[in-house]
């Protein structure tokens, strides 16, 4: 007679968490996933005590599987029967080619498929140190925000210290405090997104006087100030505004407020000096995410300083931003290929905290230790998926894909993580490539390499 596999304990229900809890009771093993936030427990980032609530931003980023890397990886998890992915399609808004969410729409989306599934026990309480000693496949997901406690049993277990950064958070506009005399709608180079609208995001546009004002404001405004202990070494893909103007005046015009692929409607033969975008950031339209705003200066600076922005001027804020540390660990040297702490197997660790950034990666990591943590339950071998895969391309990484003697650091997936491939010369009917458009060719090339190397993976996988 056979027996039922002992359950899998999962500490945190981030989307990392989330996803894992989904993908190891899909596959028949019971689940406990352990969450800290409740009634009256928040962490310094989190609103709610939903799962997977997203903290800084609502939007997926892209959903191009053909060309963009991000999108590769969204078509990869939604081919292994992701909830994350399941539940951001079913809540989408309009953001042009990016797959963005409603915040709230989501997140309940998530908690009720997951406390609906039978073998999904979600008990809401802190794990402080180490799990007891007989919990022996247990995934952490806790993310940036992992517990002082839990942090330092982890790092007492491996002799090593976590590295730290801090995520700074965009503000929140409400929608009709927009001047749409002066801000117009259109996603950069009228690029339709996932739900078909090609004017996604609302565009505030300067000149150069009042780009250079702005700069200046940017760079007197006051910030919130660190302790001498606190280490910043900030993720380039997460800069607060006013860290990005004081690398130079220019960067800010070729980042989030580059002016290009948009025309004025109002004065079309006139080419704005920078623009600011805001992108839907909830399902009614009444909330707009300022894109790439994320700061740390001081609220009442926030509010001065943004409303300079023409369009902004009357601006009211349901969300200023904000900082949150972030907290990951030294993977290449403690993880194993299985995301096993070397130090104690039976430990894996899930999402943001392995090192990989950003929410799709981190979910997509959930979804990996899921299905290694339920094969291991259910007395299986599996293997992580190829390299040539987006997300085996993030485990490689993750596990020693960064160069020797370089300190570790977070990374979005990008095609650079995936093994090169020669760029075509010609199409598939025989048609020479222009060189222009070659690097676009091969970007699909890896990504329907990327796709099939998944599916046998996949196949495989299920007949063991």
């Amino acid at each position: 007679m056979s027996t039922s596999p002992s359950p899998v304990h999962i500490i945190g229900g981030g989307l990392a968490g989330s996803e894992a809890a989904w993908q190891i009771a899909s596959a028949g093993v019971p689940v406990i996933l352990h969450e800290m936030r409740r009634d009256g427990v928040r962490t310094d980032a989190h609103h709610t005590d939903g799962l997977a609530e997203l903290v800084c931003s609502n939007s997926f980023r892209s959903d191009d599987w053909e060309y963009n890397a991000v999108g590769l990886l969204h078509a990869e998890m939604r081919a292994l029967d992701s909830v994350i992915m399941a539940c951001g399609d079913a809540n989408q808004v309009p953001a042009g080619g990016a797959l963005a969410v409603d915040r709230d729409g989501f997140s309940q989306a998530v908690t009720a498929k997951l406390e609906a599934h039978p073998l999904i026990t979600l008990v809401r309480e802190e794990i402080a140190g180490l799990p007891p000693e007989n919990w022996d496949n247990v995934i952490v997901a806790t993310g940036p925000l992992t517990s002082p406690a839990l942090a330092d049993a982890i790092l007492k277990t491996t002799g090593e210290e976590s590295l730290s950064f801090f995520d700074a958070i965009a503000p929140i506009v409400h929608a009709e405090s927009i001047d749409f005399d002066i801000a117009w709608r259109q996603s950069r180079y009228d690029k339709a997104g996932p739900g078909g609208d090609a004017a996604a995001y609302v565009n505030c546009p300067m000149d150069k006087a009042q780009y250079d004002a702005f700069i200046d404001a940017l760079l007197g405004g006051p910030k919130t100030e660190f302790k001498e202990w606190e280490n910043v070494p900030y993720f380039d893909g997460c800069l607060p505004i006013e860290v990005m103007a004081e690398r130079g005046r220019e960067t800010l015009r070729h980042g989030p407020m580059k002016p290009v692929g948009l025309t004025n409607p109002r004065d079309p033969m006139v080419k704005a000096h920078a623009i600011v975008q805001l992108r839907q950031d909830n399902a009614l339209g009444t909330l707009f995410n300022m894109v790439g705003f994320q700061t740390k200066l001081k609220y009442g600076a926030q509010t001065d300083i943004f409303r300079m922005i023409p369009g902004l001027q009357n601006a009211q804020f349901a969300r200023l931003g904000g900082l949150h540390r972030n907290t990951f660990l030294n993977s290449p040297k403690l993880l194993d290929r299985q995301l096993r702490l070397k130090a104690m197997p039976r430990l894996r660790f899930a999402g943001q905290v392995t090192g990989v950034e950003g929410y799709v990666e981190s979910a997509a990591m959930g979804l990996l230790t899921g299905r290694l943590a339920a094969a291991q339950a259910l007395g299986r071998d599996l293997v992580p998926p190829p390299p040539e895969t987006a997300m085996g391309a993030l485990v490689e990484h993750i596990t020693g894909g960064h160069l020797e003697g370089s300190k570790f650091q977070p990374m979005n997936i990008n095609y650079g993580l995936l093994p090169p491939l020669e760029a075509p010369r010609v199409d598939a009917d025989g048609k020479k490539i222009p060189p222009k458009d070659r690097g676009r060719a091969k970007k699909r090339l890896m990504s329907v390499r990327a796709l099939e190397a998944l599916k046998s993976w996949r196949d495989a996988a299920s007949v063991r």
